[in-house]
């Protein structure tokens, strides 16, 4: 497996540009340290944290033909907000170039950008590990990498809180995957914690 993921790391280090590449090698790390600390499969986290963004580097009229090359259905917030477009072009070249075929892998490079509602362990942790990984830089950081290891689900939240801020202050779309993540989280706490008081 160790031959495995080197392989995968020469791959993509020909497929990125050096600071993706290296954000890349960051979310491969974090993830590995998440998926030990909540008991996940760290090989499938180390593989979805190296290839989360490996159709991110291709130029937006690329990133287009391949998705309908591929059959991708981009919805219209996607087609409109081109950076959501490599999470599902990403699962598809993981595949195709990568040889990944494990599902719940494939799945969480998708999601990664917007999330997504009921979330395996995995795409949980994909998507903060991309949010808080070493190369990370913005006001709040520390804290949430903190809180990542202490509660997965409260950190996600305030990633998402993050996002959608992010994405409302530059006046863009906003994904109704997200609000639906966040959604599910809020409720599903909510319902845990009704059942605790009874």
């Amino acid at each position: 497996m160790k031959g495995m993921l080197e392989d995968l790391i020469e791959k993509l280090k020909q497929n990125l540009d050096e600071k993706r590449f290296n954000h890349s090698l960051g979310v491969m790390e974090t993830a590995a340290k998440l998926a030990k600390h909540y008991g996940a499969d760290i090989k499938k986290a180390e593989i979805a944290g190296l290839l989360h963004d490996c159709a991110r580097c291709m130029d937006t009229f690329s990133q287009l033909k391949m998705a309908e090359n591929f059959g991708i259905l981009l919805d219209d917030i996607s087609k409109r907000e081109k950076a959501l477009i490599h999470g599902p072009l990403g699962a598809v070249l993981a595949k195709l170039d990568y040889g990944i075929t494990d599902d719940e892998i494939l799945n969480a490079i998708k999601i990664h950008t917007t999330g997504d509602t009921n979330m395996s362990l995995l795409e949980k942790i994909i998507f903060l590990s991309d949010f808080i990984e070493p190369g990370r830089c913005f006001p709040g950081v520390e804290k949430l990498r903190a809180k990542a290891f202490k509660d997965l689900d409260e950190a996600l939240l305030d990633a998402f809180d993050s996002t959608i801020k992010y994405v409302l202050d530059k006046g863009s779309l906003l994904h109704p995957k997200t609000i639906t993540a966040r959604n599910f989280i809020l409720m599903q706490r909510e319902s845990e914690e009704h059942e605790k008081a009874f």
